[in-house]
């Protein structure tokens, strides 16, 4: 889309064009191949399961699901909370499972089907997630639904669903009922491919009962889904905080050779391994200083752990919540990174960090799950950690599109201006800024998406970036560039140049839509050969995102 005279007078008001630069030069192997690039960005999540069936949020996964079809997948709270369908922040509810006034129980999976529905028809998948607990089960029924805003105490949250059940048989016996529905209304072969996991983060106030407790309720929920599908993919336990001090090792300890409290046996089937990790952004002078070191910490830690199980090293791993901080619907002055290109540059840099993690330890990393979706009828930019707001994507969005045009065999990258990985888990980008790169080939095909990410929020000089390609194909390559800065797929700054409307026109709203799309740079970065060396030249913004694609007939 064409930057408007508005825009460009916005952009120049700010001073986010630098009359400075300074030079990067990357280096790239293509024919030093290190291993499969595995699509680790593919898992997105929310706390409310209901937008998934609501206007903008079946048009957001329908977004998703173009990603990579069937192969991204939905992780949601709140799949088996009782209530009508009501949806608010950080609140969701299906009425999956309620009683009769004899205490036998009633299900009712009109609600869930409506969600799941979403997922499929969009070529999204679910990551299953076990709960919460249904009020009729709970052993303090009393207080259930919450009414939790923004500016609410957190644990307010806390309320009925939280608790253990009162009868662990029918607590067995509904997710039993559940997995036969889902088999009976999608599939046995499209069922195997889903994530089962049961509860979220229970070494907070999400769980509250004891660990001893958390176990019986997995072990009898994981007995329940391999009754159904003794092959499904079945896992945990979605911890908070990465090794959540002990609580990682003493789960893997468990599922290898606890007592298992449903059957009675020793150990609990364990097909992936999942915890959470996440950043720490505050407010410094008035600006947004991210925390990305907080999370790559927790990453490294986790991994750690898993690492020293044999049994366990090369299983699945899928880091189930993987943000910037850990509220998506909580606001405030150290959330303004969400709507604009801190986010998206975030994103790059420490998406590829966690597969340099998962290599320093030599384990499995399948997934990392983005807890990022959109909220269902709130203000246009409102601060939210979301993916789009009111049909109009984000900046971020666009990191995901270029990570799906991806593919092939990852290459080494090496590049004079990188943040080492030791530095960066240790003291996160507070120097320097981190401008490096992620490169793959696919046959003919190479790729690169290239960063300019620090975690201050301030301007700076432009870097005028150098890469040098080794081993490429014979012949001139064809080359695509998109962009995500300030003036490129950026629907924020587009809407600040409209006057930040709350009640944007059509052609408003048609015009956000054209600048949320991943644009194309119409200008061809600069190429140069010498022999099987290629050179490509290009500048980049702070806080720019770019993919290159090359490819050589």
């Amino acid at each position: 889309m064409p930057i408007s005279k508005t825009l460009l007078s916005l952009l120049a008001f700010a001073g986010v064009a630098a009359a400075d630069s300074f030079p990067v030069r990357m280096k790239i192997d293509a024919g030093k191949p290190v291993g499969p690039l595995v699509p680790i960005w593919r898992f997105f999540g929310a706390d409310e399961p209901n937008y998934a069936y609501m206007k903008h949020g079946k048009e957001l996964l329908g977004h998703l699901g173009d990603l990579k079809p069937d192969e991204v997948f939905f992780r949601a709270h709140s799949l088996l909370v009782t209530g009508e369908g009501t949806h608010a922040l950080k609140w969701g509810s299906t009425n999956a499972y309620t009683e009769d006034a004899d205490g036998n129980p009633v299900y009712d999976w009109t609600i869930l089907d409506r969600i799941f529905d979403a997922y499929r028809e969009n070529k999204v998948r679910p990551y299953v997630q076990i709960g919460f607990m249904p009020q009729a089960l709970s052993v303090k029924p009393e207080p259930y639904r919450h009414h939790w805003t923004p500016k609410a105490k957190y644990e307010e949250i806390y309320t009925g669903w939280a608790y253990p059940p009162k009868d662990y048989d029918k607590w067995e016996e509904l997710v039993y009922q559940w997995a036969q529905h889902c088999v009976e209304r999608y599939g046995e072969e499209e069922v195997l491919n889903w994530y089962w996991q049961t509860w979220n983060e229970p070494n907070i106030g999400y769980w509250q009962g004891t660990r001893e407790e958390f176990y019986k309720l997995h072990d009898h929920a994981v007995k329940a889904v391999r009754r159904v599908l003794p092959t499904a993919k079945v896992g945990g336990p979605d911890v908070a905080g990465g090794r959540a001090g002990d609580w990682l090792e003493r789960f893997l300890q468990h599922c290898r050779d606890g007592k298992n409290e449903a059957t009675g046996g020793n150990g609990t089937p364990l097909d992936f391994i999942s915890f959470h990790a996440k950043g720490s952004p505050r407010q410094v002078d008035g600006r947004v200083q991210m925390g990305i070191s907080n999370q790559l910490r927790d990453i490294d830690g986790a991994f750690e752990v898993i690492a020293r199980f044999p049994e366990y090293k090369d299983k699945p791993i899928v880091i189930g919540e993987s943000d910037p901080e850990g509220c998506a619907a909580c606001q405030g002055p150290q959330l303004a990174y969400r709507n604009g290109t801190m986010y998206s540059s975030y994103t790059a840099a420490s998406f590829v960090r966690k597969m340099d993690l998962a290599a320093k330890h030599g384990v499995n990393l399948e997934g990392a799950l983005t807890w990022a979706f959109e909220f269902e009828g709130q203000p246009y930019f409102a601060g939210f950690r979301s993916l789009a707001t009111n049909g109009i994507d984000k900046p971020v969005l666009n990191v995901f599109r270029m990570f799906s045009r991806m593919g092939g065999e990852r290459l080494p990258v090496t590049s004079d201006a990188a943040v080492s990985l030791d530095e960066m888990v240790k003291s996160g980008v507070r120097g320097k800024p981190d401008v490096s790169a992620l490169a793959a080939r696919d046959g003919k095909r190479m790729t690169v998406l290239a960063w300019y990410y620090h975690d201050d929020d301030l301007t700076g000089p432009e870097a005028e970036i150098t890469l040098d390609l080794s081993g490429c194909p014979d012949g001139e390559p064809e080359i695509r560039r998109t962009l995500i800065d300030t003036g490129h797929s950026n629907s924020f700054t587009a809407w600040q140049a409209m006057g930040s409307p709350q009640e944007p026109t059509d052609g408003q709203i048609r015009e956000l839509e054209d600048a949320s799309k991943l644009a194309e740079v119409t200008k061809k970065a600069t190429v140069t050969r010498d022999g099987a060396a290629c050179s490509v030249a290009f500048p980049l913004a702070r806080q720019g995102v770019t993919l290159l694609e090359l490819e050589w007939p």
